[in-house]
């Protein structure tokens, strides 16, 4: 089948079929639509009378008739009905058109068009639906052609864009929508139409003639086809849904603000720092909510101070033109360029916003400075290069003091601030505030906790004569840092050094303060010399008075009134004693001779590591621990090794709920490893090694590195009980400083040597020892048999002695004595010559002598 018109015209919809009769009135021609239509094909058609074969017998009369008229050159249009030939016949209705005509003989025949009325009826039935469809639809239809042009379009869509139906023929998508949407249209259309896949809910955004409002449109678009299959334009519904639009920007918002409700509740507020608390706030913020925002908090606030910041500082500037002083500690921005330069020491210049870290002030009249003395957000008017759209100042209000002031911002284009958008920001300040106010309360507190634990530490690294020391104090409260473990090192006569390691039980505050007098009173007992053991006893004694009320020990005796209170005040004693109960191991090391004297009261027996050697728990008889009374402790005397590693502790380094203190002790000693690495690297490889659990309990640790004493650093000579032994001792100290280089020192160490070997000959008994340690001071010492320790007095002006020691302690660093298992010890110390010439001795000075 060939054709010259395109297909799909009318003709494929109505099915025309054609048919001629001869002069005689048969058949004499019959088409193939007719055989498709009639259902006889042409071999069995021609020659057939079409009134007997087609037509019903109550109507072939007519029917001759009218063959007739038709011969006879008269034209008829007409219904005729017509049955198919057969057993069981259909019937049907054509309407046919017939045309006489001749043939080459002059003889009348007739040519019939045929169309089945049936197939008309379906057409108009389409077209009426059709019609209907299009032109009562309550949506826009709207028809485009294959060169995109509009078509046809319904009543609905000339509504919303003017005129009349038939008006919009002809027209593009230019004439409806600006070029960016056009645009994006006219591409959905070449696809639809080259691809043929149907495009459903594409948004479109555009205003009506004679409306500034932007409206939003739903459009379906779908290929329209012939019958034949051939594209001939396509169709689209439009569907108005700004409504539908706003409110589902509306539920976004709410979400959206629910979410970052959600989020601030997440993430503001997890580090109890100011600062960090307001960056917190604008990672939320930005870009979830503006575009641009600051965080100022009063300077006050950041530097301390007890004055509570606020309204009442914002009122207090009316006088000087403006608000309290402010510093900018927070700033972001999700737009490229629009942040000002960082300087942490920026000065306030006045012009422009302040740089990050920038202390300054707003006006009395700006709605910054308002917001802050009314406790309201205020709109902040855009900024001058039209670059800042809107912005909310927002005062952060907590406990009714305003702490500082956010700003939110957003850029041309942005949506602006609403309503419900100002609400969201002054919840999120809100919840910021309250924040940054107990950031500022935990900072004060924090601050004070960690003044009392300084004062209650050694300060910096502890320096000792014969030992490298390295500590390491970790409190089991990381909220305060405080806990009532300690450690100290002291430094006593002759260079040697008391090292302590103490537990008290409990942690945060409580037990900080009872450490902190239990390492009063060593210090105290320390100052006075005491073999270890006996530091201990006095020690358990002072734990019990601090765990009584009134301080004293407690009394089980019967006798005598008691007040009528005491019953109830039973439980309220136990409590302080378990609050003062404590462990400490206390040792003294001796640097000359290297042997550490260890004395325990209920602590962890301390560690130790000789060089070549495996690491050790020194065998220390665990003694009953402090405020527990009843039980005298014992020492063991321990030589190390030059470069032997010494290791005192608390139980937190070794014991936790996870495993027992065996396996804790174990690990402890297989963590003691390479003794010979830097004295600070083997402590953090212990914490770090060991499972500490750190924050289940206190941390404290101690190491100690022997070095002895040289022997060249050290003079040790024992001298006869006779009156020439006074100038020996001169002599021997004279040369003894002079092969040390110390020649600045001599006459002093001579005269005050001079004093104490006549003393101990005076006043002592037995053998006289003489001995002279250099280390970082210079140490005389004198032993001897007696017992009575030598007392400072002042001398009368008629006493012709007495002023020996006034001497001694007017030309010393510091003296003093002690006792020892054989007698006692007297001592002084001079500093060394530091190149300075020595400052001469005031008149006063030179007269106390006397």
């Amino acid at each position: 089948m060939w054709q010259s018109s395109p297909p799909g015209s009318i003709y494929d919809y109505i099915r025309v079929a054609s048919f001629s009769i001869g002069p005689d009135g048969l058949i004499e021609q019959w088409s193939r639509r007719a055989a498709g239509l009639f259902g006889i094909a042409a071999d069995k058609a021609v020659g057939l009378d079409p009134v007997e074969a087609f037509m019903p017998a109550e109507l072939r009369t007519d029917g001759r008739r009218r063959i007739g008229e038709i011969l006879d050159g008269r034209e008829w249009t007409g219904l005729v009905p017509f049955r198919i030939p057969g057993d069981d016949p259909v019937h049907g209705l054509a309407e046919i058109y017939v045309m006489p005509s001749e043939t080459e003989t002059g003889e009348r025949a007739a040519l019939c068009i045929v169309v089945d009325v049936r197939a008309l009826r379906r057409i108009e039935t389409d077209l009426a639906a059709s019609q209907a469809i299009f032109g009562q639809s309550p949506f826009g239809f709207v028809l485009f052609g294959t060169d995109l042009t509009v078509i046809r379009a319904n009543q609905r869509f000339a509504t919303v864009f003017g005129g009349l139906a038939a008006d919009h023929r002809g027209r593009t998508v230019d004439d409806y929508l600006s070029r960016p949407e056009a645009d994006r249209l006219t591409a959905t259309l070449e696809r639809v139409l080259e691809t043929g896949a149907s495009v459903t809910d594409l948004q479109l955004v555009g205003t009506a003639p004679g409306d500034t409002e932007s409206r939003h449109w739903s459009m379906n678009l779908y290929r329209v086809h012939s019958g034949s299959g051939r594209p001939i334009g396509i169709a689209g519904l439009a569907t108005d849904v700004t409504r539908r639009h706003i409110a589902a920007r509306e539920a976004a918002s709410a979400r959206r603000n629910l979410a970052l409700l959600n989020e601030a509740s997440a993430r503001i507020g997890n580090s109890l720092d100011l600062e960090t608390t307001a960056r917190e706030l604008l990672d939320v913020a930005v870009p979830g909510f503006c575009d641009l925002a600051s965080v100022d908090l009063y300077q006050g606030l950041l530097t301390g101070d007890e004055a509570p910041p606020g309204r009442w500082d914002s009122l207090r500037q009316e006088s000087v033109g403006g608000s309290a002083e402010l510093r900018r500690v927070a700033l972001a921005s999700a737009v490229s360029d629009a942040l000002p330069a960082t300087d942490l020491d920026a000065p306030d210049t006045g012009s422009g916003p302040p740089a990050l870290g920038a202390v300054h002030r707003f006006s009395y009249s700006s709605p910054c400075a308002i917001a802050l003395r009314t406790g309201h957000v205020e709109d902040v008017p855009g900024d001058d290069l039209g670059f800042v759209q809107s912005t909310l100042a927002v005062p952060m209000v907590a406990h009714d003091t305003v702490v500082g002031l956010v700003q939110f911002s957003r850029t041309k284009g942005s949506e602006p601030f609403g309503e419900r958008d100002r609400a969201l920001a002054t919840e999120l300040a809100a919840r910021a505030a309250v924040c940054i106010d107990n950031a500022r309360l935990y900072r004060r507190e924090h601050e004070r906790a960690l003044i009392l634990q300084r004062s209650l530490l050694p300060p910096g690294d502890p320096v000792a004569a014969g030992l490298d020391i390295a500590c390491r104090y970790l409190p089991g409260n990381t909220a305060t840092e405080v806990g009532g473990d300690w450690f100290d090192v002291i430094e006593l006569p002759g260079h040697r050094t008391a090292l302590v390691v103490g537990d008290v039980m409990g942690r945060g505050l409580r037990a900080a303060v009872a450490m902190g007098e239990l390492r009063t009173a060593v210090r105290t007992l320390a100052l006075l010399d005491l073999e270890p053991a006996e530091v201990l006893s006095a020690l358990d004694e002072v734990a019990r008075g601090l765990g009584t009320p009134g301080g004293g020990t407690s009394s089980s005796s019967g006798g005598g009134a008691q007040w009528p209170s005491r019953a109830a005040h039973r439980s309220r004693e136990a409590d302080l004693s378990e609050v003062y109960l404590a462990t400490c191991v206390y040792a003294v090391y001796d640097p000359v001779t290297r042997r550490c004297t260890f004395a325990n009261a209920g602590h962890l027996p301390p560690a130790a590591v000789q060089p070549g050697e495996p690491a050790m728990l020194l065998d220390v008889p665990p003694g009953m621990p402090l405020g527990v009374g009843g039980e005298p402790f014992e020492e063991v005397e321990v030589e190390l090794k030059e470069g032997a590693l010494l290791a005192l502790y608390t139980d937190g380094l070794v014991e936790s709920r996870d495993h027992p203190l065996d396996e804790g002790l174990h690990a402890l000693r297989g963590a003691l490893v390479a003794p010979e690495r830097p004295l600070e690297d083997v402590c953090d490889h212990v914490l770090t090694t060991l499972d500490t659990r750190h924050g289940e309990d206190d941390i404290a640790l101690l190491m100690a590195r022997i070095r002895g004493l040289p022997v060249d650093a050290v003079g040790d000579w024992r001298l006869p009980r006779e009156p020439r032994s006074v100038g020996r001792a001169r002599e021997l100290a004279r040369d003894q400083l002079i092969a040390w280089e110390l020649d600045e020192l001599v006459d002093t160490t001579e005269l005050l040597v001079s004093e104490l070997v006549t003393n101990a000959l005076r006043y002592g008994e037995g053998e006289i020892r003489l001995r002279l340690l250099r280390d970082r001071t210079l140490v005389c010492e004198v032993w001897d048999a007696g017992l009575v320790q030598p007392r400072r007095r002042r001398a009368r002006d008629t006493d012709e002695g007495g002023r020996g020691l006034q001497l001694v302690g007017l030309l010393s660093v510091a003296w003093g004595s002690r006792r020892t298992p054989r007698g006692k010890t007297v001592w002084f110390e001079l500093a060394l010559p530091d190149g300075e010439p020595v400052a001469e001795r005031t008149v006063e000075q030179l007269m106390s002598m006397f």
